[in-house]
C-alpha cells in the first residue's frame, strides 16, 4: 500500500465535502517520476478523487462501482497521453521561454503568448534572441524584472524559497485558503442533464469550457471522456500549437470575441442552456467582460460554475498572470530542487504536475457539483488555484535517497490503442489511467485544432 497516495486522496476527497461517503479507491504501488517531491502520489491521488466523485454520482442511481487508479499511467499521463504516428507535436516552449539569470538570482519568463512575450521584450528592449534576453535579464534585480514584466502585462516569477513565499503575503493569504472553495447558488428551474447510461454515465451533459493552458483543459478532457458534450470557446486571436492535440481529445472547439456584443450574446445563449460551466479567467475578468458571477447565476439557475486561477483567489496577488512552471518558481518549488541536487539554477518538477492534479480536481468538483445539484436542485460554485495544489505538495512528505520510492522507475507504457484521426494526422493514445467499473473512459471526438467548430451545443 501506498501510504502518500493514499494520504493525498484522503485529502481531496475531504476537499470536495461530498454529502455521502466517498467510495474507495484502489491504488496499487508502481513507478515513480524522478523528483524529491512526491509527483508520482499526488499524479495518482488526483486521479483517483475524480473517479471517487464519478463513483459517487453513479451510486446516486445505482450500487457504487470499483475504482482504481495506475500508479505508471497517471504519471505518464501527467506528461502526455498522445503518440503522433509520422507527425510532430510543436516545441512546448517559446524561445524565449525559460529561466535566465539576473543580478540576484533567477527569474522565469514566459513568452508562449504573443502577447506575454511582447511585454518581456519591450520591458528588456531587446529583439527576440534568447541571448539578448539573457544579457539583458543579467542587470536586473530579480524582484525588480518580475515585477516591470507583470506591470506590463506579462507573466513572469522570481524563484523564491520556501520560506521567503510562506512569508510573502501571497504565500500567507493562499495558506489560509480551503484547496477547494464551494459555496451554494440558486435552485435550478428548468430539467437538469438528461439521465444517461452507466456506462457513459455524463452523456447529455452540457459543459461549457473557457479554459485554456492546461489544467481546465485537463479536467474537461475527463468529463469528454465519459460522453460529456464540451464545447470549448477560445478567443479569436488564441492558439495552443503545442497543447492542443494533447488536450482538444473529445471536444468541440469554437470562438468568440466576448469584446463585442454577438460574442457576449452568443455566449450567454450557450451558458442558459449549459449544465456545467469550467472557466480560468482571472478573478474580475469575467465582471469586467459583463459575466460576472451575479449574470452567470441569473443566466442559468442551478449552473456547477468551477473556476481556477493561478496564484489564488485573495491577496495581493489574486488577479495576477500564472502558470504552473512560474507558481513552481514563487513558491519555493523549483528552490528546493535546486537545493536538492546541489547546483545552483532552478530544478522544477519533472512535469507540470501542479496543472494536471489541479485539473483532475476540478473534474472532480464538477462531479460533486452535479450530486449536490441531483440531491437538492440547487447549483454550486467551486474555486481552486495553482498555488494552493503547490502547497499540498510542499507539505507532502519528500523523497530521500533512503526512500523506498526513490529510483524506482516508471514503466512506461506505450500508445497501443486504436489509431485516432487526428486533424494533424493519425495518432495513439495510452490507455487510461482510470478505471471505473461500468463507466470506461473513451473519446468519441479526435483531438482538433482550436475554433474548429461553431458555436452551438449539440441537440440532446
Amino acid at each position: 500500500m501506498n501510504d502518500v497516495s493514499h494520504d493525498l486522496l484522503a485529502t481531496f476527497q475531504a476537499a470536495l465535502q461530498l454529502p455521502v461517503p466517498a467510495p474507495p479507491v484502489a491504488l496499487p504501488d508502481g513507478g515513480s517520476l524522478t523528483s524529491i517531491f512526491a509527483v508520482s502520489d499526488l499524479a495518482q491521488a488526483s486521479v483517483g478523487v475524480a473517479g471517487s466523485a464519478l463513483a459517487a454520482l453513479v451510486a446516486q442511481r445505482g450500487d457504487p462501482p470499483d475504482v482504481s487508479v495506475d500508479r505508471d499511467l497517471a504519471s505518464v499521463w501527467f506528461r502526455w497521453s498522445i503518440r503522433p504516428q509520422g507527425w510532430e507535436i510543436p516545441p512546448p516552449w517559446d524561445a524565449v521561454s525559460g529561466d535566465y539569470l539576473c543580478q540576484d538570482g533567477w527569474i522565469r519568463l514566459h513568452a508562449n503568448a504573443p502577447h506575454h512575450r511582447a511585454a518581456i521584450l519591450a520591458v528588456l528592449d531587446v529583439p527576440a534572441e534568447r541571448d539578448e534576453v539573457a544579457a539583458a535579464a543579467r542587470s536586473w534585480p530579480a524582484h525588480d524584472l518580475e515585477s516591470a514584466v507583470v506591470g506590463t502585462g506579462g507573466a513572469a516569477a522570481a524563484m523564491r524559497s520556501e520560506a521567503e513565499w510562506r512569508a510573502h503575503p501571497q504565500g500567507r493569504a493562499v495558506a489560509i485558503e480551503r484547496l477547494v472553495s464551494m459555496e451554494r447558488t440558486s435552485k435550478s428551474n428548468g430539467p437538469d442533464e438528461p439521465a444517461a447510461d452507466v456506462s457513459r454515465p455524463l452523456e447529455g451533459l452540457r459543459v461549457l469550457d473557457l479554459t485554456r493552458v492546461l489544467a481546465g483543459p485537463v479536467a474537461t478532457r475527463l468529463l469528454a471522456g465519459w460522453g460529456a458534450d464540451v464545447l470549448r470557446v477560445d478567443p479569436l486571436d488564441w492558439d495552443e500549437p503545442s497543447v492542443a492535440p494533447e488536450v482538444t481529445l473529445g471536444k468541440r472547439c469554437a470562438r468568440l470575441d466576448l469584446r463585442e456584443a454577438h460574442g457576449k450574446d452568443t455566449l450567454l445563449g450557450l451558458l442558459r442552456e449549459a449544465d456545467v460551466l469550467v472557466h480560468g479567467y482571472r478573478p474580475g475578468a469575467l465582471d469586467h467582460l459583463g459575466l460576472g458571477a451575479q449574470t452567470r447565476d441569473e443566466t442559468r439557475p442551478g449552473l456547477v460554475d468551477v473556476s481556477l486561477d493561478a496564484y489564488g483567489w485573495t491577496g495581493p496577488w489574486r488577479d495576477r498572470r500564472g502558470f504552473d512552471s512560474l507558481v513552481q518558481m514563487s513558491t519555493g518549488i523549483a528552490d528546493a530542487g535546486r537545493a536538492a541536487s546541489g547546483g545552483d539554477q532552478p530544478v522544477p518538477l519533472p512535469v507540470q504536475a501542479l496543472d494536471h492534479a489541479t485539473g483532475y480536481l476540478l473534474a472532480a468538483s464538477v462531479l460533486a457539483g452535479l450530486v449536490l445539484r441531483r440531491s437538492d436542485g440547487e447549483g454550486s460554485r467551486w474555486r481552486l488555484s495553482l498555488a494552493r495544489m503547490a502547497n499540498v505538495l510542499l507539505e507532502t512528505d519528500r523523497v530521500g535517497p533512503q526512500d523506498e520510492r526513490h529510483g524506482r522507475a516508471l514503466v512506461t507504457p506505450d500508445a497501443t490503442g486504436a489509431i485516432e484521426a487526428t486533424a494533424w494526422g493519425e495518432a495513439r493514445r495510452l490507455a487510461p489511467p482510470l478505471i471505473v467499473e461500468g463507466s470506461p473512459l473513451h473519446w468519441s471526438i479526435p483531438a482538433r485544432p482550436l475554433g474548429t467548430d461553431e458555436p452551438v451545443w449539440l441537440a440532446r
